[in-house]
C-alpha cells in the first residue's frame, strides 16, 4: 500500500530535468537571435544609410544586376545613367552599393 502512494506521488510531480531544459530552450533562442538576427539588421540599416546619402556621380547597382551612375536624387526615386544619354527612374529601394573593382591578375 505505502508503495502505491509513492508511485501515485511520483507520477503526479514534474519531472525534475523540466526546469533545466526549459532554460536550455531559451538559451538557443538567444543564440539564434544573436548569430541571425542582429548580422541582418545591422546591414539593413547600412543600407538605409547608404541610400538617404545618394549622390551625384556615385556608382550603384540595380537588384537586378544593372549598374549605372546616380544622375539625380529625389525623395523616393533616383535617375541612374546605364549608358551614354541613356537614364532610368528607379525606387529606392532597388539600389545597392557597386562592389569596388578588383585589380584583375594575369593567370598563368
Amino acid at each position: 500500500m505505502n508503495s502505491l502512494f509513492v508511485l501515485l506521488d511520483a507520477a503526479a510531480g514534474q519531472p525534475k530535468g523540466m526546469g533545466m531544459s526549459l532554460w536550455l530552450m531559451i538559451g538557443m533562442i538567444v543564440l539564434l537571435w544573436i548569430v541571425m538576427m542582429r548580422p541582418q539588421r545591422k546591414k539593413a540599416k547600412e543600407e538605409q544609410k547608404f541610400r538617404a546619402g545618394l549622390q551625384k556621380g556615385d556608382r550603384v547597382v540595380f537588384s537586378g544586376g544593372i549598374y549605372g551612375k546616380v544622375h539625380s536624387v529625389d525623395e523616393n526615386t533616383v535617375d541612374v545613367e546605364i549608358s551614354n544619354g541613356v537614364v532610368v527612374t528607379v525606387e529606392k529601394a532597388m539600389i545597392q552599393p557597386a562592389p569596388e573593382e578588383k585589380p584583375q591578375q594575369d593567370k598563368k
